[in-house]
């Protein structure tokens, strides 16, 4: 059985990756935890100094949390109708980021599947804050579902990666569970740097192969230039449902992530996009 951990702020974006997530593991045994934090607007140490004042507000706000969450599970129970889905629901005070890692930690979580705003979603933001700090931390892998993407099962995927990474020790499996699920075509991206690759690249190359001789698979290589630029050009001329990359501390997954905003408004996330963490974590 899976265990997946997803989050809400009983927004649309939040609703609309979690019917993504029902209906990718229709057809597998999954636990869900429906996860919502709340942080009282007043917090100060006449709060946390349980000022006569101030008693009872966190009640109101845990309240209002359970109440959301029975209201979304009994929904979504109504809606989907699948026996193989059972719901958890966690309400609690505390920072989102710093519940979901502790959780994931706790469950032993599979995965963790988000939507890539919040209730407030500014569009030109890579992610999202939540969803950015969601990936960096988190010991399992992240699924990021973009603002009102409509469900298509994955039947292609796009895998950009610098072959800098022994795959033999990362949490590859998920996705080849999804690809080897929905009989997926892995197109498998390698933007040149302009250089042959080294030893140790085509060793990383030969043992990929090997893990995914059971699924179908494809090898493209394209001529130098940035990252982003290989990932949005392959995609235009490409049908890809979703785009998966190994969270590679020193390459472009990292850089992603500490460049200025203006780099990144050209990397829109339009399709589901699945991190995967760095074999170090």
């Amino acid at each position: 059985m899976k265990t997946i951990i997803l989050p809400t702020d009983f927004s649309k974006n939040a609703y609309n990756a979690i019917t993504y997530a029902l209906e990718l593991f229709k057809n597998e045994k999954c636990r869900f935890y429906l996860l919502n934090t709340y942080t009282p607007a007043i917090y100060e140490s006449e709060y946390i100094l349980h000022s006569p004042g101030q008693i009872g507000l966190g009640d109101i706000y845990q309240s209002l949390s359970m109440e959301n969450l029975e209201d979304l599970k009994k929904d979504l129970e109504q809606k989907f109708k699948n026996p193989k889905h059972t719901f958890i629901i966690h309400s609690v005070f505390n920072l989102l980021v710093d519940e979901v890692c502790d959780l994931a930690k706790k469950e032993e979580v599979d995965m963790i599947i988000m939507g890539t705003q919040g209730a407030t979603g500014a569009k030109e933001i890579f992610l999202g804050s939540h969803t950015v700090h969601v990936i960096k931390k988190a010991p399992c892998p992240v699924l990021a579902i973009p603002a009102e993407y409509t469900y298509e099962a994955p039947g292609a995927i796009l895998f950009p990666t610098d072959f800098e990474v022994d795959y033999q020790h990362t949490k590859l499996s998920v996705l080849m569970d999804i690809a080897s699920v929905y009989k997926s075509l892995i197109h498998v991206l390698h933007v040149s740097t302009g250089y042959e690759l080294t030893e140790k690249q085509e060793r990383n190359k030969g043992s990929l192969s090997r893990m995914f001789t059971e699924l179908k698979h494809e090898f493209h290589d394209v001529p130098s230039q940035e990252i982003i630029d290989g990932i949005n050009g392959f995609k235009s001329k490409t049908k890809v449902d979703l785009l998966a990359m190994v969270q590679n501390k020193h390459t472009f997954l990292e850089r992603l992530f500490i460049e200025p905003v203006i780099k990144k408004i050209g990397f829109h996330v339009t399709i589901p996009f699945l991190v995967l963490p760095h074999p170090d974590e």
